[in-house]
């Protein structure tokens, strides 16, 4: 019964429709190399272009491809343990319910511990900022490939399961917004597995990385570089605590699980969303105790409505009469 619900043709299109979505194949990888590019300069400056532009063939590295992969299989076989529990998201247009398992934060704590071996046993984690351009054209080549298999998949999906928004018809288009809404693989769901596991996790990460090699280059961290690491650490425990919240967000309610969502969750945000402490390494920036104090109360006046408001949305979203938030 469910299957037979047609989705409508996506009369809408966004981004400037197939040309848009072309040119953004290639904006969106290039502006994530060219802002890593730019932090690597002495100006660090977005006005002058990087010189000397590295050759193609030096950003390919299997290794950093190897590990990448390593990664993503590691939080998939966490996202798979029988821990956590399972929620049901809001109800669908075929009027059914999936169901989801909510594991993150123990996804989380355990790739922490495994951080802390690898740190105890004096890994070079160093590596990682060594070679973070290869990382990130790994990154992108992953993604590329997550992308194509979803497409292809999409065309054998039935109606129902069609994102609303990338269902016009065209294939260039569909392929970079996403013709299927949640794909899976039996009961994998593959985009609520890359929003926030591999991609957010992976930024903390990295985030280590680049502090073990401010060490490295310095004998201690600067306070710079704790500030960062400690506030974007804290946003992304958030997350992983909240993770039911994520099932009522656009991306999983509508969004199809595309190029943009596939690149934007495995490249865009560990790649970009740690560029602080990318640009700290080579340009550390030095704090008095009572700057650091200023910026450590801004931080938590802005987590307080960052978190206030972020949940305000999804008990409205749930429920509309909930009493919090019933008249807003």
């Amino acid at each position: 019964m469910a299957n037979k619900i047609k989705t409508p043709r996506t009369k809408e299109l966004e981004f400037g429709g197939p040309i848009g979505a072309l040119l953004l194949l290639v904006v969106l990888p290039g502006t994530v190399l060219y802002l890593l590019l730019t932090c690597n300069t002495d100006d660090a400056s977005v006005f002058q272009v990087p010189s000397p532009l590295p050759q193609l063939q030096s950003l390919w590295n299997p290794f950093a491809l190897t590990l990448l992969l390593g990664w993503v299989a590691l939080q998939a076989v966490l996202y798979m343990l029988p821990m956590g529990s399972i929620v049901e998201g809001i109800t669908l247009r075929d009027n059914t319910r999936l169901e989801y398992k909510i594991n993150a934060f123990y996804a989380f704590l355990v790739s922490a511990l495994l951080a802390g071996v690898a740190f105890m046993v004096q890994l070079p984690l160093s590596y990682v900022y060594d070679h973070f351009l290869e990382f990130a054209v790994a990154s992108a080549i992953i993604s590329l490939a997550l992308s194509i298999f979803l497409y292809v998949k999409s065309l054998a999906a039935p109606e129902s399961s069609l994102a609303p928004g990338g269902n016009s018809g065209n294939p260039l288009y569909d392929f970079f917004i996403g013709h299927e809404l949640n794909p899976r693989v039996g009961s994998f769901d593959l985009k609520y597995f890359c929003e926030l596991r591999p991609g957010l996790i992976g930024w903390s990460l990295i985030n280590l990385c680049f502090l073990m090699k401010d060490i490295e280059l310095r004998g201690t961290a600067s306070l710079s570089m704790l500030l960062v690491c400690g506030f974007q650490a804290l946003y992304v425990m958030d997350a992983m605590w909240h993770e039911e919240a994520i099932l009522t967000t656009m991306d999983i309610v509508h969004d199809g699980f595309g190029f943009m969502l596939a690149f934007g969750d495995l490249c865009w945000v560990p790649f970009t969303y740690s560029l602080q402490a990318y640009f700290l390494v080579r340009h550390p920036q030095e704090l008095s105790s009572l700057a650091a104090l200023g910026i450590v109360l801004l931080n938590a006046i802005g987590y307080i409505i960052f978190r206030g408001s972020n949940s305000q949305k999804n008990t409205f979203r749930r429920n509309p009469s909930d009493p919090s938030v019933a008249g807003k």
